[in-house]
Parts: C-alpha cells; structure tokens; sequence
C-alpha cells in the first residue's frame, strides 16, 4: 500500500493541475466557441458512456475507451470490437466501428473509424433558382496502442487522419490523442486523464486554416462498497468553448441487464434563450448483455433540437 499511495497522490496533482491550468490555456473561451475545425471530432461515442453523460475518461473499461481514454483499452482481451450508430440532429448520421486486439502480454493495439454525413441540403444559384442538391461529411481514421505500465497504471496514445468534404471542396487534418489511466487493486477506484485533438489542419476548405479542437480531460470513478452500482465524473476543457462538467451512474444489480444516467453541462448550450426546457443535458440509458456482446441504447434530449438516440454494439469473438 504504501508505494501505492504516492501514485495516487500524483495522479490527483495532475487531475488538480488540469482544473487550475487548462481553463487559462484556453483564455477567453467563449470568444471562441465554433472556431475550430473538424468540430464533429468532440461528437462522444458508445451508447453506454453517453448515458453516463460522457463521464468516462476515469472509468474508461469497455472499447468506446478509443475516444474518451485510449489507456482504457488496455485489459480488454485478445479480440474485442465496437459498433456504433448515431441518429443526430436534422438528417445528419454518425457511426463508429473499432477493433482492440493484445498484440503480447499487457500491449494492446486497436484501430478505429468514425464518420458524419451531413445529409442533402437544397443547391441554387443568386437568383434562388433550384440547381441541384449537395452533400458532405467527415470522417476519422485512427490507429492506437496502449500499455500495461505497472500494477496500477496503464497509458495509452491514438494517431488520427481526418477527412472532411463539403460539395466539391475538401479539407484534412492530423492530430494524436495522449491519455493515462490508474485503477487500485480491486478496480474500485479509477482515475484518468486525456488530451484530444493535438495537431493541425493540413489543408482547408477555403482560404483560411483552423486549429484543432484541443481538449483536456480527467476524471475518476468509483464503486461504492456494497452498491451493485459505479459513480463517475469528469471535468472536461476544451479549448474552444466552456470547460464543461459530466457525471454518471451505472446500476447493474439486475444483470444481465445495465440501468444507466447521466448529465452533462453542455445540454445547457441547446436552450434557447426564453425556453424552459429542464432535460437538455440529463441522458438515460440501458444495456444487455446476449452471450459475449453487450446491446447499449441512449437517450438524449436536446431542448429546441429535439433528441438524440444511439445504439451500440460490442463484445469479443
């Protein structure tokens, strides 16, 4: 215990470093909010970790831990995938598909891609005369590795190349996302941090070039003793926007069956001024297991947007 102990108190430092430095990087961010690029690259992932409000990058043990963490992928088994789909706003749809594989004892490699598709959108001339129709979308393609470090902690890096087309037009980019993870003896307590989105725009749609939309993260959960349920939160900073605060539960007395809830502070930025709508940010969830996959839905309301649903698919083969 006692050489435990000094690990964790370090981890706690940089939990509290992130808290206290990130937000003065980032400056005057409101200012800022939709100046990045590539901004479908902050869209969270995996049906489970958006019930849990996206308060996962301390839990980080299932594989959505490619986008949230990637030092979580780190114990998941030989051979484990993820499947999602996203019914997002208007016509736009987004999917994710990752493989996780240990490559050697405690080295783990995986690959992933994510895509959005914008929808149709009605084409015309100056005079508002119809020409056509036209569409875009983005997508991410992402290799990751992460190791077992010691007993307690595991760390993790992904590299990504990013595409994004809008009619005839084109834009790319590269950006690495570095994170680190620390789970005690019996993984009741778990602790991690993350940076997303370190690197560039290579080539913009028009004239003008963006940076990317860089973002902190750290957070930590536990599992209260004698509750059949995990308790998360997280703080997360990004760059270009408020630092926004995620908590989550997850209530598995019933397995095979997972009861899930979560809130995040960012629902707020959905209301409309005069609204009145109180679940913008509150998401519920649930989860099945069926033999070695597990089927995870979503719920989130979205105020004047409406709501958002995604389902999720993972396991081992």
């Amino acid at each position: 215990m006692s050489r435990i102990r000094p690990n964790i108190l370090s981890l706690l430092v940089v939990l509290l470093s992130i808290t206290v430095v990130a937000p003065a990087f980032a400056g005057d961010v409101n200012s800022k909010a939709g100046t990045s690029a590539f901004p479908f690259l902050k869209i969270p992932v995996g049906a489970r970790a958006v019930a849990m409000g996206g308060a996962f990058t301390g839990l980080a043990n299932d594989e959505s831990s490619l986008y949230y963490n990637p030092a979580g992928i780190v114990g998941l088994g030989q051979h484990r995938y993820i499947l999602g789909y996203l019914n997002y706003f208007v016509d736009m749809q987004s999917g994710f598909a990752g493989y996780v594989r240990e490559v050697k004892r405690d080295y783990y490699l995986a690959g992933y891609a994510s895509y959005l598709n914008y929808g149709e959108f009605i084409e015309a001339d100056e005079f508002g005369q119809v020409t056509g129709d036209f569409s875009g979308g983005d997508l991410l393609l992402a290799v990751t590795g992460a190791m077992q470090y010691n007993h307690s902690f595991a760390f993790g890096a992904t590299m990504k190349f990013i595409y994004e087309s809008l009619q005839d037009y084109s834009s790319t980019g590269f950006a690495i996302d570095l994170g680190a993870k620390y789970s005690s003896d019996r993984k009741r307590y778990n602790a991690g941090i993350a940076i997303q989105n370190i690197g560039k725009q290579l080539s913009a749609l028009g004239e003008e070039k963006y940076r990317l939309p860089l973002t902190f993260r750290g957070g930590g959960a536990v599992v209260p003793k004698g509750l059949p349920m995990t308790i998360s939160a997280d703080l997360i900073v990004p760059v270009d926007n408020d630092p926004v605060i995620a908590l989550g539960g997850e209530y598995f007395e019933f397995k095979p069956v997972y009861l899930r809830m979560g809130w995040n502070s960012f629902g707020t930025n959905f209301r409309a001024d005069d609204s009145d709508d109180k679940w913008a940010g509150l998401s519920f969830g649930v989860g099945f297991d069926v033999k070695k996959m597990q089927i995870s839905y979503v719920f989130s309301p979205v105020a004047e947007l409406g709501e958002n649903q995604r389902i999720t698919l993972n396991g081992s083969f």
